[in-house]
């Protein structure tokens, strides 16, 4: 039975002083969020958890109780300065530390960031919208058409550019997404998240958020990008290119970097650096491309691979399969049982399906022509992009597939639209 069942079934809830009687040792502490354990934190500030087949009894001796929502910032905007769109999504960035357990919740509503940040409003007027309060990891195609939709009434308004707060484990995801969206971009996107959640004193919620806006008061950069801590320090961010950012770490402040391209900037009090070519407005309405094949994959190619693996996508009629292979872009296709992932794949894109190689490594490129099996794949159809990004090229392959088609996926993959692929030879689709 998982947790939440269980504390369903005792009329337990989270917040809860509870003691706990496991394999004959009793725990006191506060449960916390759970799912397949449950969970307490004890009085010395440990969390523990228990399976619940192993929890002998139970005790409420508290119930918990609700955490005071914060204070809500007083608005008092600069009529002389630039105008900034703020879009909240949820994560990190809008969550707060709930101290009576432990746990970190998305709670904020947009404009909470402003108690959180009153420097935003000496660098900018703010306006504040709440799209969603999602976990980043509940993002999906369906979340990078709505938040585009209501991102573009945006772009069409007096604001100078647009902050959208977002979770940071799918945030490149998001952003590659939304460069891909939108062609002849007026103004700046720039997603910003955090690693901590703003209550707590090592926090990277408040850099982010202001070096976001000043970048975007005073820049001419029309393009999506992200703005994070650029190291453990509370001295710069980066702005980085929305198709070439990666999160590179699970949990320190500088997780985001450029992958294989250079940041855009490096914005601190000082002001902006600008460390590289970035697009700018050239005049042209704005175009949206929202749409998204649903039927696109990624498969990690690794040792002992089996081709079943490869025919599940033939199966159940995937349209798009992005490998990620080894090295320069390869698979075991030609030693022993190998030699079936070769048949697989032949099998699969004679069914229609685009199959593209991107590689595992986190710099570099893919090479179809150094080795027997690139060369081999390569013959068989298999478009390699060059050093596009595992996650960028399955977005951009589901993007092309939702609104151009068969075709038009397989001429523009290995072809660099929003700066995806090094070097950039930016094109107008239509």
């Amino acid at each position: 039975m998982l947790a939440s069942k269980f504390m369903t079934k005792k009329g337990i809830n989270v917040g809860d002083k509870v003691r706990i009687k496991s394999k004959g040792n009793e725990f006191v502490g506060i449960v916390l969020p759970s799912a397949e354990f449950l969970e307490i934190k004890l009085d010395n500030g440990y969390n523990v958890g228990f399976k619940v087949e192993n929890i002998e009894s139970i005790k409420v001796l508290a119930k918990g109780k609700t955490p005071a929502k914060p204070a809500r910032a007083k608005l008092k905007q600069d009529p002389s300065l630039p105008l900034v769109s703020i879009v909240h999504t949820g994560g990190t960035i809008a969550s707060r530390v709930d101290y009576s357990t432990g746990g970190v919740s998305p709670s904020f509503e947009a404009e909470d960031l402003l108690a959180s940040v009153p420097e935003l409003l000496s660098i900018a007027r703010v306006k504040c919208m709440l799209f969603s309060n999602i976990l980043s990891e509940d993002a999906d195609f369906r979340f990078y058409t709505e938040l585009a939709r209501a991102l573009r009434k945006e772009l069409l308004s007096d604001s100078k550019g647009i902050v959208v707060t977002h979770g940071t484990d799918t945030m490149h995801y998001t952003a590659s997404a939304l460069s891909f969206i939108f062609e002849n971009l007026p103004k700046p996107i720039l997603l910003v998240g955090s690693q901590r959640s703003s209550d707590r004193p090592s926090s990277d919620a408040a850099i982010n958020l202001i070096n976001a806006a000043r970048f975007i008061a005073k820049t001419d950069f029309a393009g999506v990008g992200i703005c994070m801590h650029a190291s453990t320090n509370d001295d710069f961010c980066y702005v980085l290119p929305g198709t070439k950012a990666r999160k590179l770490h699970s949990s320190r402040r500088d997780a985001f970097k450029a992958v294989n391209a250079k940041p855009i900037a490096k914005v601190s009090d000082a002001g902006i650096e600008y460390l590289s070519d970035y697009p700018k407005y050239t005049g042209g309405g704005l175009k949206i491309y929202d749409k998204f094949e649903e039927k696109v994959g990624i498969l990690k190619v690794r040792p002992n691979m089996f081709a079943e693996e490869i025919y599940f996508f033939e199966e159940k009629k995937y349209k798009g399969l992005i490998l990620e292979g080894t090295g320069l872009g390869h698979i075991g296709i030609t030693r022993g049982k190998n030699k079936e992932n070769y048949k697989a794949i032949k099998s699969l894109i004679d069914s229609g399906c685009i199959v593209c190689m991107t590689t595992q490594c986190i710099f570099g490129e893919t090479n179809p022509n150094v080795y027997v099996t690139g060369r081999k794949l390569k013959a068989l159809g298999v478009i390699f992009l060059g050093d596009m990004l595992s996650e960028t090229a399955f977005v951009k392959l589901a993007w092309l597939l939702g609104n151009f088609g068969r075709e038009k996926a397989i001429e523009l993959m290995p072809r660099s639209l929003r700066g995806e692929i090094s070097p950039t030879r930016g094109i107008n689709l239509l």
